[in-house]
């Protein structure tokens, strides 16, 4: 683990707090207030969103707000946030990797991150294995000018390709660490099962960011069902073994940032309120 390791928000927690400049940036300083080092961009949100994706992402429980209106260089220069990296498109930077990787430099940012695909077939190995050779490609292309491509996982990529092979197995075992490396979101791999500590330990130093969660249950008793619904809870709150999962994230990565992000079930439906609890978890592990 690097000495100094960077902690971040993913925009998309607060989407719906940045439909105008003020509260956009009054949302930012308060991220900054909270001891956060910086923030993950999207580039769909730094943009006018189409109405489909705010619709599409809405439903999905992640919504974008109105923020792609906003001059997001003026208000990441004024909130004194630094940009952690840019979640993009894998198509995007196929179609334009110049484009992208300037993006991702006019904000001061040398990463790019792919979250996944849409409509893809991930309990299909063959169909792994070229989007494995595809991220090859577009890693390679944004390389010459000095930006580094990494892929975000949710639960689907733990779909069973084999008896003993996931799509995230093969798509480790079939990209370059020259090219590509990870983003691991620890939670969506708890929430499909699989065994963290392995993932952690099996990356290594491809593991050069994490994505942190964790995941809990708000209700108080007595129970009506012995069975509960988990959601994302704020740091320390919930059942996930973070500390015990840091440790060894210190102990096998070469992680440069760690940054959290939830989509609901804040505290008083308030992701501010929310991210500054989490805070909390950060300054004793720091």
């Amino acid at each position: 683990m690097k000495d100094t390791v960077l902690t971040g928000v993913q925009q998309i927690m607060i989407g719906s707090r940045c439909n105008s400049y003020e509260s956009a940036l009054s949302t930012l300083q308060s991220i900054k207030s909270a001891g956060y080092d910086g923030i993950e961009l999207n580039d769909f949100m730094i943009r006018p969103t189409p109405f489909i994706v705010r619709l599409l992402t809405k439903f999905a429980g992640m919504p974008t707000g109105n923020g792609g209106k906003l001059d997001w260089k003026k208000l990441i220069s004024e909130s004194g946030l630094k940009v952690i990296s840019l979640h993009s498109y894998l198509n995007s930077i196929e179609e334009n990797p110049e484009a992208v990787a300037k993006e991702a430099l006019s904000f001061g940012a040398d990463t790019v991150v792919i979250t996944g695909m849409y409509r893809f077939d991930y309990g299909n190995a063959s169909e792994v294995k070229k989007l494995a050779e595809r991220l090859n490609n577009a890693g390679k292309a944004l390389l010459p000018y000095g930006v580094k491509l990494l892929y975000h996982n949710h639960n689907v990529e733990l779909q069973k390709v084999s008896e003993d092979k996931t799509a995230y197995d093969l798509i480790v075992e079939n990209t370059d660490p020259q090219y590509v490396n990870f983003e691991l979101d620890t939670y969506w791999m708890a929430d499909g099962g699989a065994d963290v500590t392995a993932l952690v330990n099996k990356l290594s130093d491809r593991m050069v960011m994490w994505h942190i969660n964790d995941r809990g249950c708000r209700k108080k008793g007595p129970f009506i069902t012995p069975i509960l619904k988990e959601d994302a809870a704020e740091l320390g709150t919930g059942n996930m073994p973070l500390d015990a999962i840091l440790e060894t994230v210190k102990a096998n990565t070469g992680i440069e940032a760690i940054v959290l992000e939830t989509h609901k079930n804040w505290i008083d439906n308030d992701p501010i309120k929310s991210l500054t609890v989490s805070a909390e978890w950060f300054r004793k592990n720091r």
